[in-house]
């Protein structure tokens, strides 16, 4: 087995295949362009959700992290939000939290290769052929963990298809800035601009890097948003958290859309090939969670490519997690749409739903494996969402 690319996504591949099936595990390669530990630009947000399967993977969540146990929420038209919570969410930096992973998927047995540029893939016989700048290399099957412009994608499985957000942010010393959300450990969001057609947020999180106490401030957005518009969003971002303008890094996120294919005879896709959350832009549990399914899958159909895909495909969509993105794609469409007032004014009329809510969002006690109905009982019934 071939996995093109060395992200979550590719890792947890990785190491659940070695988990399940130590000698096919054996046999696979990981492929990665740069050298770990590489950059890479996102906000780094590790949901609990995720922190559970890093978990179930065994992999230590011990690379440097800021906790956030509280959220500032603005929203349009009305007093910003303050949510408390518990361990809602730890910060990390991309290129410490990928290299963990991609370094234990090493360890147990899964080659890595690495400054190895993926140049062309097409089907050869019974399988599959990927060129390199290093040389051809042959499988039944290859798993997509290549992102958001994936080639596995677009050579094998389907054209460009979902929504392609964009994201832009950068890192600023809390020391030059007027931002007390490290001492709070909170994070802010502010959805205001979506009255005026932005289809995202604008976000500041805390975060470490090299022992030094920084905020990563951003936003997201979905088309038509154009790139200079975004520039212009987090200029405003920086002045709202008492910071100048600072060198900023841009990075697509392909949002998840219900029917897409995520899978062809030969080829599974997994994070953001196959698509992530489209509200917020999350992807690292979706990652996760996407490469334990493809490796479950391809364990399942003992080598037989066509049911590895179909097996896969019905996992995802079938399961918590493909329920999950297509709520979520739900939500995007109203809380982006030409209704995101009312939206935003009907979530912000219950505490209790908005702790459902984050509960569900996080995956807290398997609130985003539950049903719609468990939520609605939940939600009528004082604590029952506490003690379901």
């Amino acid at each position: 087995m071939i996995i093109v690319g060395s992200g979550p996504a590719g890792a947890a591949t990785a190491l659940r295949l070695a988990e399940r099936e130590p000698a096919r595990a054996a046999n696979a390669v990981l492929l990665e362009k740069a050298r770990h530990p590489r950059d890479k630009t996102c906000a780094g947000g590790v949901i609990p959700k995720a922190s559970a399967l890093l978990r179930t993977l065994g992999v230590p969540f011990d690379v440097p992290q800021a906790r956030v146990d509280r959220a500032a929420v603005a929203v349009p038209g009305a007093a910003p939000l303050s949510i408390v919570g518990d361990d809602m969410c730890r910060v990390v930096r991309r290129r410490e939290l990928d290299a963990r992973l991609a370094w234990a998927a090493r360890d147990r047995g899964v080659e890595l290769r690495e400054d190895c540029r993926v140049t062309a893939i097409v089907r050869d016989g019974a399988g599959v052929r990927v060129e390199t700048d290093g040389g051809a290399l042959w499988a039944p099957v290859v798993v997509g963990a290549d992102g958001s412009g994936s080639l596995v994608r677009r050579s094998l499985v389907a054209a460009e298809t979902g929504a392609l957000g964009r994201a832009v942010m950068c890192d600023v010393p809390v020391a030059g800035s007027a931002w007390d959300g490290h001492a709070a450990r909170r994070y802010d969001f502010d959805f205001r601009r979506c009255l005026d057609g932005l289809r995202g947020y604008a976000w500041a999180f805390p975060c470490w890097i090299d022992g030094v106490e920084h905020v990563n401030v951003g936003v997201y957005a979905l088309p038509p948003t154009s790139g200079a518009a975004l520039q212009c969003e987090l200029d405003a971002a920086l002045r709202h958290v008492g910071a100048r303008p600072a060198t900023w890094h841009a990075f697509p996120i392909r949002g998840f859309a219900p029917g897409t294919p995520i899978a062809a005879p030969g080829a599974l896709l997994v994070g953001d090939a196959a698509g992530v959350d489209p509200l917020l832009g999350e992807g690292i549990s979706y990652a996760l969670e996407y490469g334990m399914l493809a490796a479950d899958a391809i364990v399942a159909s003992h080598g037989d490519a066509a049911e590895a895909a179909a097996a896969y495909t019905r996992a995802v969509q079938g399961g918590a997690l493909g329920r999950k993105l297509r709520r979520l794609e739900w939500a995007t469409r109203r809380f982006y749409g030409p209704r995101s007032a009312f939206w935003f004014g009907l979530a912000r009329l219950s505490r209790r739903a908005q702790r459902i809510g984050l509960a569900w969002y996080n995956g807290v006690d398997g609130w985003d494996e539950r049903s719609g109905l468990a939520a609605l009982w939940a939600l009528v019934r004082p604590r029952a969402w506490q003690t379901a």
